[in-house]
C-alpha cells in the first residue's frame, strides 16, 4: 500500500480541517494516510490566552519517520507570506535526511490557510516548495483538473500550487473551510497518492 503522511501545523483548526480532508482524499485513492502535527513552539499559557486549539487529535511527528512514507503532504498557515515558524523549525531538523538522500524521489505537496483572500497563499506554499526541492522530492500541486479553483461565484481558496482556505470572513470573524476548499484538499490528497503509487511502482518498491 502507498503510504502518505499528512504533516501539518494548525493554530486555530483551519489547517487541521484541511489536513483531515487531504487524508480522506488520499485514502479514497487506496493509500494509507497518516495524520501527524509538528510540535508547538508557543508557550502553553500564551497559546491558551490566544485561543489556540489545544485538543488536536493528531500525534506529534518525528523527523526520523519521514522516510517511511511514499509522499508527504504539508499543511501550514501563512505568517507574513511564509510558512509558520513551527513548520520551518521541524523541517530545519531534516539535515540528516538531506545528507543521506533519504527523501530523494519521494512526493511532496503543500496546502495552506490565510487570513485574507490575498494573504500570501501562493508565496507560503512556494516557501515550502523550496525546502522540498532541496530535499530532492518530486513536488506536486493542485492541477486545473480540479475545476473548483476556477470558481468565481464565491470567495474560495485553491491555486495550481495547492489547496488553501480563507480563515477570515472579511469582518474579522472566524471562517471555517468551505465545501469547495475541502473538495480541493481531497482532490490534492487523491492526486498525490496516485502519483506516489505510480513512482513507487516504477522503482519496484514493495510498498507500491
Amino acid at each position: 500500500m502507498t503510504r502518505v503522511l499528512v504533516l501539518y501545523y494548525s493554530s486555530y483548526g483551519h489547517v487541521e480541517a484541511m489536513a483531515e480532508a487531504v487524508a480522506e482524499g488520499a485514502r479514497s485513492a487506496g493509500a494509507v494516510a497518516v495524520l501527524r502535527r509538528v510540535p508547538e513552539l508557543v508557550p502553553p499559557g500564551v497559546a491558551r490566552s490566544a485561543g489556540y486549539r489545544t485538543d488536536q487529535r493528531a500525534e506529534i511527528a518525528t523527523v526520523t519517520e519521514l522516510p517511511d512514507y511514499d509522499a508527504i503532504i504539508i499543511g501550514t498557515p501563512t505568517r507574513f507570506g511564509n510558512m509558520a515558524a513551527q513548520m520551518k523549525n521541524f523541517l530545519d531538523q531534516c539535515g540528516g535526511l538531506w545528507a543521506a538522500n533519504r527523501l530523494v524521489g519521494k512526493v511532496g505537496s503543500v496546502f495552506t490557510s490565510t487570513g485574507s483572500q490575498h494573504g500570501g497563499q501562493e508565496s507560503t506554499i512556494l516557501s515550502v516548495h523550496t525546502v522540498l526541492f532541496h530535499l530532492g522530492m518530486v513536488v506536486v500541486g493542485l492541477p486545473y483538473t480540479f475545476t473548483g479553483q476556477l470558481r468565481m461565484d464565491e470567495i474560495t481558496g485553491g491555486s495550481p500550487y495547492g489547496a488553501s482556505t480563507l480563515a477570515d470572513d472579511g469582518s474579522g470573524g472566524d471562517r471555517r473551510p468551505g465545501a469547495n476548499e475541502l473538495d480541493g484538499a481531497r482532490f490534492q490528497g487523491s492526486h498525490v497518492a496516485g502519483i506516489a503509487r505510480a513512482l513507487a511502482a516504477a522503482r519496484g518498491d514493495e510498498t507500491a
